[in-house]
């Protein structure tokens, strides 16, 4: 598996998936003129850890913003992560990270952990 990175931009976050640390991190803000072109690394990145073991994986969310399409997108890597974790072959565990004062990326965090089934810890910095 090779080192995804994508650096941040004003309306891209950065993306840094190592599978040497065994760190999925994403960060900044997400809004993005055509989600589904700028996730698609990182869809197939997944699809490829899916397939080759390698043993524990953390994804650290430390998102400041995100609009609606990038919603959708996040969900997917986490639907995607809940099937690695679930698959055998990796356990993952969610990091999302969040501004105390934002207590919008909070809820957004709380309701991204009900809906997968992996260790999910919000933790407000």
């Amino acid at each position: 598996m090779e080192h995804l990175i994508i650096d941040k931009t004003d309306d891209t976050p950065s993306i840094d998936f190592n599978p040497t640390s065994r760190e999925l991190k994403i960060s900044g803000r997400s809004l993005p003129e055509d989600v589904t072109t700028f996730y698609a690394p990182v869809l197939e990145w997944l699809d490829e850890l899916e397939e080759t073991p390698v043993g524990e994986f953390k994804f650290i969310v430390n998102l400041e913003y995100f609009n609606t399409a990038s919603s959708k997108l996040i969900l997917d890597i986490l639907m995607r992560l809940e099937d690695i974790h679930t698959g055998g072959n990796n356990t993952i565990e969610i990091i999302w990270n969040y501004d105390k004062r934002d207590t919008d990326m909070e809820e957004a965090a709380e309701e991204y952990s009900e809906l997968v089934e992996v260790p999910f810890q919000i933790v407000g910095i």
